[in-house]
């Protein structure tokens, strides 16, 4: 039996391919943390806001995790460049991949998924 719950996140029409990001905070490994929830190609994914490379959020405005092409997500500090789909580097100096939040989408609504490492903050 899992204890996995679903958390609602937005509507789904608040993600936008390549467009904004959604924020969201999150319990990781029991840090409380910024995450964020973007749409490419189609598909909802969310991340941890924490770059591999030195551990600081990466967006470089609030909600901006694309870069200009609209293809990558990237650091704003250093560069380091990821996959929007899989969270895996893809270029600059990253050590490894996002660490991904599985996302549900379901009646219009986007649901994040808890798990042991990943909880909702607590108010």
């Amino acid at each position: 039996m899992s204890d996995e719950v679903l958390i609602p996140l937005c509507n789904a029409g608040e993600l936008q391919d390549g467009g904004l990001a959604v924020p969201f905070d999150v319990v990781y490994f029991g840090q409380t943390c910024r995450a964020f929830a973007i749409r490419f190609e189609g598909q909802a994914h969310a991340y941890v806001n924490r770059c591999t490379h030195v551990a600081m959020e990466m967006d470089y405005q609030p909600n901006h995790f694309f870069d200009p092409t609209g293809r990558w997500l990237m650091c704003a500090t250093h560069g380091a460049v990821y996959a929007p789909d899989t969270g895996a580097c893809r270029g600059g100096p990253c050590r490894g991949g996002l660490a991904k939040i599985p996302l549900t989408e379901h009646d219009g609504v986007v649901h994040w998924h808890t798990a042991y490492n990943l909880q909702p903050v607590e108010f």
